[in-house]
């Protein structure tokens, strides 16, 4: 049986991903150390306030790695939060190890304290972005029930590669925000199957922004990462020139759009009903053509 990443817990997600026994945490729960904005509010706490955050070897090297916990307020980045993935990007900064694992599971900022997430959201950025100029890889795995929205969402694409599932979700806003924004006739947040057509793994590979899909499972997430390890890090003028230019031909191309069906068909699908029916590695052979047009 599969170990569904989607159902599982950031822990166990985490303890999946690495080799076994090679886990050490930062600021465990047994630290106590929780939001303060949440006591203030009577709102519940979590003791590592929905972050996982240590060291580990995968496939042998050393990397840093943190696990969000979509099971807490959704995983949503407050300031204890967003302080230690910080501290652990500047600690890799130091340390220099082969990469920086993010298992994110996120709706973006949390509402209860969103100026002290807002800020987190923008230190994260400029900390991955730092980074990265100095070499250090970002792999990030988006699998969770939680999926990866909002500064999160931000946050993902800054990453060297990334790796979701097809039931993972990618986006800037979710769709009960743009619901509620621009009404249900412009996205109807209950429709499950647009949902995933228009967020999930599937239409996130085909267009080109994330870079493996895999089944829903921990060991074909880990197997991934490992695979990625070998893709170099950093981060030049020309990457971010060239992933403009693609998102202004995407914007040229699919302008006129209604739904992903609209671009999976100009990107060659011929039948796009039959994807949801694939598996990943079925949908990656049919989409290989398709995604060096996108």
């Amino acid at each position: 049986m599969a170990n569904s990443y989607f159902d599982s817990s950031a822990r166990e997600r985490l303890l999946a991903t690495v080799d076994a026994g090679t886990f050490h945490e930062f600021l465990p729960p047994s630290a106590r150390v929780a939001s303060p904005h949440l006591r203030q509010l009577d709102q519940p706490v979590a003791f590592d306030d929905g972050i996982v955050i240590g060291s580990a070897r995968l496939g042998g090297q050393p990397i840093l790695v943190a696990a969000q916990e979509g099971g807490f307020l959704g995983g949503a980045i407050g300031e204890v939060h967003g302080a230690k993935l910080v501290g652990l990007i500047d600690r890799a900064r130091v340390e220099k190890p082969a990469a920086v694992v993010l298992i994110l599971d996120s709706g973006g900022v949390r509402l209860h304290e969103a100026n002290a997430g807002l800020v987190a959201v923008s230190e994260l950025i400029r900390a991955v972005l730092a980074a990265r100029l100095e070499g250090i890889r970002f792999i990030g795995l988006i699998g969770g029930a939680g999926g990866c929205f909002g500064g999160t969402g931000l946050i993902a694409r800054c990453c060297d590669v990334l790796v979701m599932s097809e039931e993972g979700r990618l986006a800037m806003s979710g769709p009960e925000v743009i619901e509620t924004v621009h009404g249900v006739e412009e996205f109807d947040s209950r429709d499950r199957a647009l949902v995933w057509r228009v967020t999930g793994g599937k239409h996130r590979y085909l267009i080109g922004e994330i870079d493996e899909l895999v089944e829903d499972d921990a060991a074909a997430f880990r197997d991934a990462a490992i695979r990625l390890l070998s893709v170099p890090g950093g981060l030049s003028l020309a990457d971010v020139e060239r992933e403009h230019a693609q998102l202004q031909r995407r914007w040229t191309r699919f302008a006129e759009a209604e739904d992903p069906t609209d671009i999976w068909r100009a990107l060659g699908v011929a039948d796009p009903a039959q994807l949801s029916m694939l598996t990943a590695a079925e949908f990656v052979a049919l989409a290989a053509p398709c995604r060096s047009h996108s």
